[in-house]
């Protein structure tokens, strides 16, 4: 038995599910590892958060969203039992219907369940966030220039510097003039794989919250992108224009400025993903998300073709390479052999 297994196992004595049993869940892209758990004294089921703080995992975070959003009646998961010095949480198990699963099993349901997901969206934007730390123009410059540092240094064995730091440039200025300061909680990762159905409850509260825990303060436009730009299963066009649509009637906001908000934000987070997406498979000895980046670079060019991006849509179309099956497979064939740039 592992000395992290002991842990565990003295962590779960404590608890009402000392004796019940455990089995793998799937993960994510983070170093967090679950377990599902069986029922407990009172009859329910758990999940267990394996979030060893030696590989740079804090659960704080996560447990300081989790009650905001429970506070305003948000369906995140009750936290059963907690050991923050070892990064291990028992939560409540919301079951497995993910938005992504349920709408392959039920066509007819993706529509509901977007106009839900961004229902809840309209609900949290409308509560005072805690404090948390901003997604900036500073910030999420940098993490555009992702697609530069990982993604094009991947494909290309090196980043032109001069025109990364044209393209930070020009992005600031972008940000600046088109995003608001940040106002309201942004989830961050908020898409169908990380929300759950519960029909059973109503309202808002039928959406599961799941991989809150990197939360910030930023703009309304952004999680709705998360939702509807979707790095990991397409969205139907009509139904991204529809909870668009939704959003800015429910909210109020000024069609126009929402809009080019949402496409600058779109160009942000694709771009980010594209250099995340790269970085797990030549970091993190992930190359699966290699597979996904065709779908991030279509929506890349999508938000690239937009009025509003004009100022660096030349700079990114001629430095960044689309990814073809031979740029794919050298982002594969470099897998887990850069360390750190």
């Amino acid at each position: 038995m592992s000395n992290r297994e002991d842990i565990i196992s003295e962590f779960m004595a404590t608890t009402d599910w000392r004796n019940a049993t455990r089995a793998p869940l799937a993960g994510d892209a983070s170093m967090r590892k679950y377990q599902r758990v069986g029922s407990g004294a009172d009859g329910r089921g758990a999940v267990l958060m394996d979030a060893d703080p030696a590989l740079g995992n804090d659960v704080r975070p996560f447990v300081e969203i989790t009650n905001y959003l429970r506070s305003i009646q948000l369906s995140a998961p009750e936290v059963f039992a907690e050991d923050e010095a070892n990064g291990l949480l028992l939560i409540e198990d919301l079951g497995d219907d993910l938005f992504a699963r349920v709408v392959l099993a039920k066509p007819a349901l993706e529509q509901p369940l977007y106009e839900a997901a961004t229902d809840v969206l309209l609900d949290l934007h409308t509560a005072k966030p805690p404090a948390l730390k901003p997604y900036d123009t500073a910030f999420m410059t940098k993490m555009a220039a992702l697609a530069f540092d990982w993604y094009k240094f991947g494909v290309e064995d090196g980043v032109d510097e001069n025109t990364k730091v044209a393209f930070e440039t020009a992005f600031t200025t972008l940000l600046d003039s088109k995003v608001s300061a940040p106002s309201v909680l942004i989830q961050r990762d908020y898409h169908a794989e990380n929300l759950l159905w519960l029909p059973a409850r109503s309202g808002v509260s039928r959406v599961g919250l799941l991989d809150y825990q990197d939360a910030l303060l930023g703009h309304p436009a952004y999680d709705l992108v998360s939702l509807l730009k979707d790095a990991r299963r397409d969205v139907p066009l009509p139904i991204e224009e529809a909870m668009i649509a939704r959003y800015i009637a429910a909210s109020g906001r000024d069609d126009t400025e929402f809009r080019d908000a949402y496409h600058v934000l779109g160009l942000q987070r694709n771009l980010r993903i594209l250099g995340v997406f790269a970085r797990l498979s030549m970091h993190f000895g992930k190359p699966s998300y290699v597979d996904l980046i065709p779908r991030v670079w279509g929506l890349v060019e999508r938000d690239l073709d937009a009025p509003v991006n004009a100022p660096v849509a030349d700079i990114l179309k001629k430095a960044l390479p689309a990814p073809t099956p031979e740029i794919l497979q050298r982002l594969k064939d470099k897998c887990a052999t850069i360390p750190t740039l």
